[in-house]
């Protein structure tokens, strides 16, 4: 799941960046409506949380261009308002969801989670390969009933492949998915999070390498 976090606070957005990092998503931070546009337009979100407070471009702009220039992109909008009524209209801009704030981050979490399920995203609600299974919700992951003991970062590589339905899915590709903007696109975190994917799928080997290419996951 890739997400962008839009808030101006920017103790607040880095903190809620990096916990979101720590639930295994990939994570861009921006502290204006400008930036969010420019990060929209290069970039595909799963999930946009969007403070409705900015400079420059205000959120419910940025609200309005999400919704008419990628339907695909869901919306969860944080504001200090406390009416119903404030909280009505920012639904009405289009958003999908709305947490005021303080919020409790374990709630953020889940209202991400959930909005990433909803329908017009790519990824079904069970993902599998032979005897693999991956459930995203539950964030489970069993080889032939035994369930793995994956890191956030091992456990989004697989989801990635498995998504894939065979498709060949190059390291550049999975660097953009599973880690964020800021990665270096020299780092050798891909070959490693694949080396040790592998280590604990065991035997017989699911995921292969396509030489100049990149990963597989199924029959070589």
């Amino acid at each position: 799941m890739r997400v962008l976090v839009v808030e101006d606070f920017e103790v607040l957005a880095r903190t809620v960046g990096t916990g979101l990092r720590r639930e295994g998503m990939a994570v861009d931070v921006v502290l204006d409506g400008d930036a969010a546009l420019e990060h929209l337009s290069v970039n595909r979100y799963d999930v946009v949380v969007l403070d409705r407070d900015l400079p420059g471009v205000p959120g419910d702009e940025v609200c309005r261009r999400i919704v008419d220039d990628h339907a695909a992109t869901r919306v969860l909008m944080l504001t200090a308002a406390a009416t119903v009524k404030q909280r009505v209209d920012g639904l009405g801009l289009g958003a999908d969801d709305y947490l005021p704030k303080p919020f409790d981050f374990a709630e953020l979490v889940a209202r991400v989670r959930a909005l990433s399920r909803r329908p017009g995203t790519a990824v079904p609600p069970i993902l599998d390969n032979g005897e693999v299974t991956l459930d995203p919700n539950r964030r489970v992951a069993t080889r032939a009933g035994r369930r793995l003991d994956l890191s956030p970062k091992e456990f989004a590589v697989l989801e990635c492949l498995l998504a894939a339905h065979g498709r060949l899915v190059s390291a550049e590709e999975l660097l953009e998915q599973v880690w964020d903007e800021a990665a270096d696109p020299f780092t050798t975190a891909v070959k490693t999070t694949i080396r040790r994917l592998r280590a604990k799928l065991g035997e017989p080997p699911i995921i292969h390498t396509v030489r100049e290419g990149g990963y597989r996951i199924g029959e070589p």
